[in-house]
């Protein structure tokens, strides 16, 4: 058969360079990358490979526009003009960028459109927030007034991910912007294409040179990633990636004492109890893992199901699996696309051949028919996994989803506690005391009930154990990106102790 191709979108650039001072330019040294398309596997653009020369130029115009530009000066409101701007620009591109992102990174178009939409509203949040935004004040009836002073802490220093690149770009970029910090912006290599936008959308918006700053390049010692950690004029990190990478940006930030905030991997459980809506646990649980080509940190990647409705559970989830339309990603009507890039492909791969050997294999595990070139994995149905399995403990972000049964409440919560992750958890049962008592006890950052992955951006995201440093979402990103000072007044007389007197005490005593 015919290669499989995809349709290449309009108004590609002719290559990616990195964006500084409110210029394109090239690396230093002149080196670039091959960006691939995730259908075909080709290399169909070049990408600047930025080094510690392009980070060093790229933190020196950030801080330059911080400690002289008008940006950090502004009030809130000047900031808040500018970021609904760019929520406008985003959502007139929609197409576009989703178009752009679709093709580089291999989500199916339908999806990348919502992402597209969600990018423009993360501006929009933050551009109100910063406006609606109250500070803390203290009275001490008659002696004192004290309040909190927030101020921009400097150049920050925004490293992304390539399953939703512009997205997670705005979830950065918004509240980043909004507190008066420049930014340095270095996205994922996999996936540089809609990164590249963002400058042209920040220009027209009005964003001053300097203010916002994109180098592409790899994480590694030596390249952007690892340059921007280790740089002394950067303070802040916001990082979105694997655990292990989290380990060792955590190592080179502590000599700088840098503000941290790392949402990392993920293996989230779905804990079905007999008493669930069935269908609609079915539903929820197949798009909280297939969607986005089940590259995302929060996917429901175990399934725990009570033993009363199991086989049922497992009967109807595999047969449903099985009807997830696989295709190419500018098509409409697909529902899982082409996984990122072949590094990855070959790791979910390898996962899918662990599992043949661990459990039992229900749907999927290879290539789905029709589909023998490009990064293509059938959504793949493991069930009857034991919780020491790899399967079970360890993160593959795929279309790949383990079924454990449990019998009793106590079992399910210590079957859902039982990774080293603890980012997200889904709790499907009628029971609202059960609900409530479950997700008070689960190890996860965020829990959801009786729902899929439905986002409220003024609530914090984030997890604990190995899924993440710190949160972000509404004030927390403020907080973030802004430092806290306490500014105390005296309202009156204070008798405060006083010190170098005790010539004059001796005195009167002898008086």
């Amino acid at each position: 058969m015919a290669a499989l191709q995809d349709t290449k979108p309009e108004n590609l650039p002719e290559s990616i360079r990195h964006y500084i001072n409110g210029e394109w330019v090239d690396s230093v040294d002149g080196d670039t990358f091959d960006v691939l398309n995730p259908v075909t596997n080709e290399p169909y653009i070049k990408a600047a490979s930025g080094k510690k020369a392009d980070i060093e130029a790229a933190v020196a115009a950030a801080k330059k526009a911080f400690d002289e530009g008008p940006w950090p000066k502004m009030l809130p409101r000047e900031r808040s003009r500018v970021l609904h701007k760019i929520a406008d620009i985003v959502e007139s591109r929609g197409d576009q960028l989703a178009a752009m992102e679709s093709y580089d990174s291999g989500l199916p178009i339908t999806q990348a459109l919502g992402q597209a939409r969600r990018a423009a509203e993360n501006f929009r949040f933050f551009a109100d927030l910063i406006v609606a935004q109250i500070d803390d004040a203290y009275k001490v009836p008659g002696r004192q007034v004290n309040y909190v002073n927030r101020k921009p802490i400097g150049v920050a220093g925004l490293i992304t991910p390539w399953n939703t690149p512009f997205m997670l770009e705005s979830w950065k970029l918004g509240p980043a912007l909004a507190t008066g910090n420049t930014v340095v912006l270095k996205p994922a290599e996999f996936t540089p294409l809609s990164a590249s936008l963002w400058p042209g959308i920040f220009e027209e918006a009005g964003v001053p040179a300097g203010v916002f700053n994109l180098v592409n390049g790899y994480g590694e010692e030596g390249y952007a990633g690892d340059s921007l950690v280790k740089h002394p004029d950067v303070p802040l990190i916001s990082f979105t990636g694997e655990s292990r990478t989290g380990q060792i940006i955590f190592g080179n930030a502590a000599p700088f004492l840098k503000g941290l905030s790392m949402e990392l991997g993920g293996k989230s459980p779905a804990v079905v109890f007999d008493d669930a809506d069935l269908e609609g646990a079915i539903n929820a649980t197949i798009f909280g893992v297939f969607s986005l080509n089940g590259e995302r940190c929060t996917a429901g990647s175990r399934i725990l199901v009570q033993r009363g409705i199991y086989d049922e559970f497992v009967e109807r989830y595999a047969a449903q699996a099985k009807r997830v339309k696989v295709g190419l990603p500018s098509d409409p009507s697909t529902e899982v696309g082409a996984l990122v890039h072949p590094e990855h492909y070959e790791k979910v791969m390898s996962y899918v051949e662990i599992g043949k050997q661990e459990a039992r294999l229900v749907a999927g595990g290879g290539r789905p028919e029709g589909f023998e070139t490009g990064n293509y994995v059938a959504p793949t149905v493991f069930v009857d996994v034991k919780p020491d399995a790899r399967i079970f403990q360890e993160e593959i972000f795929g279309p790949v989803v383990a079924i454990t049964p449990f019998d009793t409440e106590e079992e399910a919560l210590e079957l859902a506690n039982n990774t080293k992750y603890g980012l997200a958890a889904y709790i499907w049962t009628s029971d609202l005391k059960r609900a409530h008592n479950f997700a008070q006890n689960v190890e996860a950052g965020m829990v959801w009930l009786n729902s899929n992955n439905v986002r409220d951006l003024r609530t914090p995201f984030g997890g604990v154990k190995a899924s993440g440093l710190g949160h972000e979402g509404g004030y927390r990103s403020i907080d973030f990106y802004t430092d806290q000072q306490a500014v105390h007044i005296n309202l009156g007389e204070v008798h405060n102790p006083v010190f170098g007197k005790q010539e004059d005490a001796a005195e009167k005593m002898d008086a």
